[in-house]
């Protein structure tokens, strides 16, 4: 029986590190067409770099200063966007994930149902009104548009959290309350720290999809005023459309290196964050 297990986690470990290249090969693509030239990544875009093709990083230069919009602009307010928008998510769904756990009401149990069916919802359903809504309430600037993340990112948070904090002993919390601890003292000095894994978990999740998220800025910001890093990519034109290719996988490899990096380092919280808010109640 040893044997035979020992040969079938052979055979998927095997199965699934070639799967997993599958998923890497188009970062391996961006990679090395970044390194070569315009005509090159037109010509053949499977090629590897060679002594013709090979532009070492000019691609990289011609990226970050090609049209009237600094590139670093686009770094501080994708940087920006996304901070913001993660510090709410965590802080008010952790909050909003607590009382809807320990709170066994009515309005609990309907809020958290539709914060769920916010997950189902397709984007597209709603961006028009959504763009409508956003103007009129100033939120298209990158100060505000964090509250709209807020709203779209509220329905997996909470559902991570609430799921996890259902296995939290009740006692602790009790405790506390006999120690004379309010609501809010309660859950900054006993609730959040305990909440560490999923925090971690549901920031990273966050992290990946506000920073990489194109659809939503584009919609809201003002583009003559805001670019984020993927509406930046999208402006990378010259005349009559046409696309410099190497310059574009340039700065789509300079987006995403930050983000797979926070993900390789954080990769085991991410696991086990899920499986606490999966498991537990």
């Amino acid at each position: 029986m040893k044997k035979r297990y020992s040969v079938g986690s052979t055979i998927l470990t095997v199965f699934f590190a070639l799967l997993s290249l599958l998923w890497l090969f188009p970062i391996f693509e961006v990679l090395i067409n970044s390194f070569k030239s315009n005509a090159w990544v037109n010509l053949d875009a499977f090629a590897l770099p060679n002594a013709e093709s090979f532009v070492g990083f000019a691609n990289y230069i011609k990226g970050m200063t090609f049209g009237n919009y600094p590139f670093l602009m686009s770094v501080l307010y994708s940087l920006m966007i996304t901070v913001i928008s993660v510090i709410l998510i965590l802080l008010c769904c952790s909050m909003t994930a607590w009382y809807i756990a320990r709170v066994d009401s009515k309005f609990s149990r309907v809020f958290y149902y539709l914060c769920l069916f916010s997950m189902i919802v397709p984007f597209q359903m709603v961006m028009f009104t959504l763009t409508f809504t956003a103007d009129r309430l100033s939120l298209n600037t990158p100060w505000t548009i964090p509250i709209v993340y807020l709203g779209f990112g509220a329905g997996l948070a909470i559902f991570m959290f609430v799921g996890f904090v259902k296995g939290l002993p009740l006692e602790i919390e009790e405790a506390a309350a006999i120690d004379g601890c309010g609501p809010f003292r309660t859950f900054f000095s006993v609730v959040l720290p305990m909440l560490k894994p999923t925090m971690i978990s549901v920031g990273i999740l966050q992290t990946m999809w506000v920073w990489n998220d194109f659809l939503l800025p584009y919609l809201v910001l003002d583009r003559t005023k805001y670019m984020t890093i993927p509406i930046h990519v999208q402006y990378l034109k010259g005349s009559y459309g046409t696309v410099d290719l190497g310059a574009t996988m340039a700065v789509i490899m300079l987006s995403i290196i930050p983000i797979i990096v926070l993900y390789l380092f954080c990769q085991k919280h991410i696991i086990k964050g899920v499986a606490a808010g999966a498991v537990k109640g």
